[in-house]
């Protein structure tokens, strides 16, 4: 397995680029075409100048709802000249987070790994049509790609892993990158729960959001019964040649 490659600013906390993770035929990912984080509204001067001259992002796909949206403001990238592509998971809007959840809590109101990953199979089932998006804003990418939620966990987990395996990553290596995001989830929390719209968060116990292996491996295993990342895309519309694109602009 490949050594974490975490991106530390110090307006993140669970930033990192998926460059040099392994394919199935002996290849690599390449460096700064996706990268994933949480929130990035509190980007420091320095952070921004990082991201762009030094990453090299041109392109931010931000699948946050948009009461997140205009809870924390416009952020300090949109200052600069990447393009922003918003592709949420959720129809509604309200401003509780526990209302704009596809699976809604009491349907299954215990958080553990088969809610997680009934919750991710949800993205696809009741909005393709922004994964999907979502995907193609990273096909298209000039430069890095920098793909976003609130915590990096769950929406952008979905959206990253199906992006990996397309590009023929092996699923044990998707699960790897996936709970990462364990090693930062106090610092994600902490963060997070200072501001009023995740102020929920305080009263929940935080191994609710623990990124257990068998979370993923379920969306994984789901798709892989449809046959696969590619055949869901093609389900969606994608021709065989925008699909090659998104594995060829990972790739090395």
């Amino acid at each position: 397995m490949t050594q974490p490659r975490w991106i530390e600013l110090d307006g993140v906390v669970n930033m990192r680029d998926v460059g040099g993770l392994p394919t199935r035929d002996g290849g690599r990912l390449r460096e700064r075409r996706l990268i994933r984080s949480d929130n990035l509204q509190d980007l420091t001067e320095s952070d921004v100048a990082h991201v762009v001259d030094v990453l090299g992002v041109t392109d931010v796909v931000d699948l946050r709802t948009h009461d997140e949206l205009d809870e924390t403001g416009p952020g300090p990238l949109r200052r600069t000249a990447v393009a922003h592509h918003h592709h949420t998971f959720f129809r509604t809007v309200g401003g509780d987070l526990r209302d704009l959840m596809v699976l809604r809590e009491e349907e299954q109101p215990v958080k553990d790994a088969s809610y997680w990953s009934a919750h991710y199979r949800g993205y696809l089932e009741h909005r393709p049509d922004s994964v999907a998006g979502a995907l193609g804003r990273v096909a298209d990418a000039k430069g890095a790609a920098l793909v976003h939620c609130a915590a990096g966990k769950d929406r952008t987990g979905t959206v990253v892993a199906l992006a990996l395996s397309v590009a023929g990553v092996p699923d044990e290596e998707i699960v790897a990158d996936y709970v990462l995001t364990a090693e930062r989830l106090p610092r994600i929390i902490e963060r997070l729960q200072g501001t009023g719209f995740y102020s929920r968060l305080r009263d929940r116990p935080m191994s609710e959001q623990e990124p257990v292996p068998e979370a993923i491996t379920g969306l994984l295993d789901s798709v892989a019964e449809h046959g696969g990342a590619r055949a869901w895309l093609r389900d969606q519309g994608w021709s065989a040649e925008q699909i090659q694109r998104l594995a060829a602009r990972l790739r090395d």
